[in-house]
């Protein structure tokens, strides 16, 4: 399937199996960049033992504020077989991992559909978490039906010109918004256990973004107007400039006070029934639960 890659919205159509790359930069191989259990999550997915993370190196998108740019878009990693993401993922259940968190795992759906099958076969149980970007097609969310138990999109832009303006990205919005509605129908609204811990469902994130407040404000009410109002909304604070971010005027910044209060009041508006946001401060990663 990687000899005419379509995976993700770009369909770069190129031959990975041949060393060619596209928009991502990846070839045939998963190149992977850090496994860790990681408590900085949401606390439904988080929890007391934390979310067994695997961060994926490189990247369809190129965002310039990526606070991750070392890894999303300057490759920095290490290439793995399929076993040995298999091998990963049970690692990850024995240390008590509260799921499996695939962190832009786009570029290597394939490969991954074939880890989760050995690690299945050799025990694997934990809920799957796929945490993307949402610049997906609906055929790339297909294959992973059965596979991902939680969906974790990060719903980024409202307005196409600003997705292109800091991301490169065209047509995100629309293509974003069916992929998100895909995962929806395969997976429904949240469903907890006793101990308040995610185990099937979908939640989308949303990082504001300065001088962005009506592209926040757009995508919440997208989220609103379309989706069922029992799923989880993560609205995110923690933005600061790093990367090509520090080089633009308009995002040079992190939120003030005014701007944040201005989306919480939005937020609290739509009367959304379900979901997190962040405390806006020094504590960039707490979250207030249950708006």
């Amino acid at each position: 399937m990687l000899d005419r890659c379509t995976l993700c919205a770009h369909r770069c159509k190129v031959n990975r199996l041949n060393g060619q790359v596209g928009r991502c930069k990846s070839n045939d191989k998963i190149k992977m960049a850090l496994a860790s259990l990681h408590l900085f999550e949401e606390p439904c997915i988080s929890g007391k033992n934390g979310s067994g993370t695997v961060f994926f190196s490189n990247c369809n998108l190129n965002c310039k504020f990526c606070q991750n740019y070392e890894i999303s878009q300057l490759g920095k990693g290490k290439e793995i077989t399929v076993e040995e993401l298999a091998n990963i993922f049970i690692e990850q259940q024995e240390k008590k991992a509260e799921n499996i968190n695939l962190v832009t795992p786009t570029m290597y759906v394939y490969q991954i559909i074939e880890a989760i099958k050995i690690a299945r076969n050799n025990g694997l149980k934990i809920p799957i978490v796929y945490n993307t970007n949402a610049y997906e097609t609906v055929e790339t969310i297909k294959l992973l039906d059965g596979y991902v138990d939680i969906y974790l999109p990060d719903l980024k832009y409202y307005y196409d010109e600003t997705a292109y303006k800091y991301s490169k990205i065209k047509n995100y919005f629309s293509t974003a918004t069916e992929a998100i509605k895909e995962m929806y129908n395969q997976v429904g609204v949240p469903i907890l256990d006793k101990n308040g811990m995610m185990k099937k469902g979908l939640m989308i994130r949303h990082l504001v973004l300065p001088n962005n407040i009506e592209n926040s404000k757009q995508v919440l009410k997208w989220i609103k107007d379309n989706l069922d109002n029992n799923i989880y909304v993560s609205v995110m604070a923690q933005y600061f400039p790093t990367y090509l971010a520090k080089e633009d005027e308009t995002i040079n910044r992190k939120l003030t006070k005014k701007e944040y209060e201005e989306i919480e009041n939005y937020l609290y508006s739509l009367d959304l029934d379900n979901g997190y946001i962040q405390e806006l401060g020094e504590h960039e990663e707490e979250y207030v639960p249950n708006f």
